[in-house]
Order: structure tokens, then sequence, then C-alpha cells
């Protein structure tokens, strides 16, 4: 039962004990703030809100460890948290320990990163950070170590957060476009029309093998996705850790004969002019680009094309199934989110 029993003057110590039985206390200077803690902690274990303080007294930078060490994602993502702890998390927080966080100190964080007090951060930066450390404290809380997350506490609708910008506009090619900027990109006309035909995306395109390429049946089977992390190609799953077929049309089809000509079933489908893998900076640079201008096409990058083939596909007839197949999205709602206003640009 709680109780609290007088130390020394201005001293009165608060008891419990939790639910294993031990005794815990705290010192205050009245009895009535002593037993007032004590009956409080009481109820907390009734309602099941109760947690070990000392589960709770370790740094954010050691939990950040443990965290961390729970994570199942791709490399790609790992070093963007990684990124987000260096860079956002841990100079903030990872000298405190868990239970020294609070709401108000999250929101004034927050306001910092806008840069209300401070140099701004982008507004996705900002939301990152808070959700990583938001995640971080979620496990804390499913570990026993928090009765709950201060910093989902802090949401209220989230208003403290900053807004993202609005998305760019798809921009859908036709199928002139599209074959125009192939041959604007040669040697790379293959590959232009792989992305803007068969909606792969970059990593997915990257990877693809020789053995990869079924010529007589028209199909590419994508199975490996390469992703770079840190100045280092690393090869992987696709994003959604799924094969699948895409199928190729016959011009295509064409191409990719002349593109396997020579070649053993496990070399790279597309590589660098000098061989070795393509990286989409350096095609970007001096391939892509230059196309886009030369065959006077407005703002697009490689992974529009993704939305050209979405778009090509509809106009033929296409159903909302077809197109998930086709890029690998994990659920027709995803599709239909983002493609369900398909259109092509004049």
């Amino acid at each position: 039962m709680a109780s609290a029993t007088k130390r020394t003057p201005g001293r009165w110590l608060g008891r419990y004990r939790g639910p294993d039985c031990k005794e815990r206390s705290k010192t205050f200077r009245t009895r009535t703030e002593a037993l007032t803690w004590a009956q409080d902690q009481e109820r907390r274990m009734r309602s099941q809100e109760w947690t070990d303080p000392k589960r709770a007294r370790v740094t954010v930078q050691e939990w950040s460890e443990q965290w961390r060490a729970t994570l199942s994602v791709k490399p790609k993502t790992v070093a963007s948290y990684d990124s987000l702890l260096r860079t956002c998390v841990l100079p903030r927080w990872g000298s405190l320990r868990l239970d020294q966080i609070t709401t108000a100190q999250v929101r004034t964080w927050v306001a910092s990163m806008r840069g209300l007090t401070g140099k701004p951060l982008s507004p996705s930066r900002v939301q990152q950070a808070y959700r990583l450390l938001s995640a971080m404290l979620d496990l804390a809380v499913e570990d026993g170590r928090l009765p709950k997350n201060p910093a989902r506490s802090a949401t209220g609708g989230r208003s403290f957060l900053p807004t993202m910008p609005k998305a760019r506009t798809h921009t859908y090619l036709t199928h002139g476009q599209l074959l125009r900027l192939a041959d604007e990109a040669k040697p790379y006309d293959a590959l232009i029309l792989t992305l803007g035909y068969g909606g792969l995306r970059w990593g997915e395109a990257s990877a693809l093998r020789v053995r990869d390429a079924d010529l007589l049946r028209g199909r590419l089977q994508v199975s490996r996705s390469a992703s770079e992390v840190n100045g280092r190609l690393i090869y992987g799953t696709t994003k959604t850790h799924a094969a699948r077929t895409v199928p190729i049309p016959a011009r295509l089809r064409v191409l990719l004969s002349q593109q396997v000509a020579g070649k053993s079933p496990d070399d790279l489908l597309f590589t660098a002019p000098k061989g070795g893998p393509l990286r989409v900076g350096g095609f970007r640079r001096h391939v892509f680009d230059r196309a886009v201008q030369a065959a006077g096409i407005h703002k697009l990058t490689p992974h529009d094309l993704r939305h050209t083939a979405a778009s090509l596909t509809v106009s033929t007839g296409g159903n909302v199934k077809t197109v998930q197949r086709m890029l690998g999205h994990a659920s027709a709602a995803m599709t239909l989110d983002v493609y369900a206003t398909c259109s092509t640009t004049t």
C-alpha cells in the first residue's frame, strides 16, 4: 500500500510495491507530495500504465543502437536512418535518458529544425527526423521502458510539423515523345524504352542481367534492384521483395537482341560506356538530361518514365491489376492512388 514516511525535517519518503513485489521509494519535501506520488504509481499499476523507472534510465544514444539492431529494412533505408540519427536526432537527444524526454522538448526541437529558432531544414527532413525519434520511443514503450511516447503525445494533429510541398505533377509522354527521347539517348535507347514501356524503377533496370531477358517470349524477369549507399552499389531484392514478369513490345525486343549479343547470361544487360554498372547520377549528366533537352521535353526524370509506362498501358486498355503487376506495386489501391488520372502530355 502507498505510504509516506518522514525521514528528516523537510524530507518525506514516498513508498509503494511494484508488480514484482519490490519496494520502491522517492524523496519529497512534503508528506502530501510523497503520498500523492506513491498513490499515482499504484494507480498506474492498476491501469497497466506502470513501467519500471530503472529501465528508462538508458540514454537515447544507447537506445538508438538497440533500436537500430531491430531494423529489417534495405541498406539504403538504414543509411538514411543513420544520417538522420547523426545529424538531427543524437545531437539533441543522445545524452538524455529516455525518461527525461518531454512533449514540450519535442515540440521545441521540431520548431528549431523548421527554422523558427534557427537555420531551417527541409519539411521532409524535419518530418523524417520526427518520425524516427517517434519510432524509437514507440519501441521503448513496447519494451516496457516508458509508459507512453512523449513524441506521439505531442502530435495534436501534428500541426506543429511543417507542411509538405505539393508533389510535382507527373509527366506522361506519348508514344511519339518516348521514341524521340530514346532516339536522342542512343546508344541507350533500349534502356529508355525499357523504362518507358516496362515501368521498371531505375534500380531494377540497372540490375537486370542478360538472363533476365526472355526475348523469345517477350518478357523481362524483374527480381533484383541496385541501390547506391555511401557511394557503393548494393544489389538486393526489389522494393516489395517480390519478383515479377514484365512484357516488352516487339520494337524493344529487337533492340534488346542487339544489347545481349556477345554477352554471357550473368552479364549486366545495361552497362556504363566503359563497362561496369550504370549509376543514375552519371547517366543523367552524360545521357538523359541531354536527350531530354534535344527531344524538346520539359522537366523529365528517369522515374517519370515509370509514369509514362503506366499511362501508355492504360491508353491501350490495361486495367488497374495489369498496371499493378507491371509496376510491382504491393496493392491495387496504391496503383489507383498514384495513377487514377493517367493522361498523356501533348
